[in-house]
């Protein structure tokens, strides 16, 4: 099954030819399994792309330029955020500007969280049917 569009895997493809300086930065730490995370790059989630991508803990990382702070910017990061928290995403934003200050502490800011975000099953109701509880044993 396929979580996201056409247009968004084709915009992926283009971006991660295209990535900013802080995204360079983060993914020369962040590539590799030597942490334990394993996250994607440009990684197309319904109509939208995001910076990075922790499917085991189904979290977003966005890295914020100064564009995001101009124009309509901020009202479409709020939508897009709004639609990926409400589709069961947990999404972290970073200002560029930290990335570029000090691109090691954000990488293992990142691990960090990827590792302590709760698994999507734990998100997910019980499928017994008397709850998985165990007040019946």
């Amino acid at each position: 099954m396929r979580d996201h569009s056409v247009q968004a895997l084709k915009n992926a493809r283009k971006l991660r030819k295209a990535m900013s300086l802080p995204e360079v930065l983060l993914w020369q730490r962040l590539r590799g399994s030597d942490h334990g995370v394993k996250l994607r790059r440009q990684h197309p989630v319904g109509g939208y792309v995001a910076d990075f991508y922790c499917a085991a803990t189904r979290t977003i990382i966005e890295i914020d330029g100064i564009a995001h702070a101009m124009g309509d910017r901020p009202k479409a990061d709020l939508r897009r955020m709004t639609w990926m928290e409400s589709t069961g995403f947990h999404v972290i934003r970073i200002p560029a500007a930290e990335v570029l200050r000090d691109p090691d502490t954000v990488a293992q800011a990142i691990v960090a969280a990827c590792r302590i975000a709760p698994p999507p099953s734990a998100l997910r109701a019980a499928t017994s049917p008397v709850g998985g509880g165990s007040e019946g044993i």
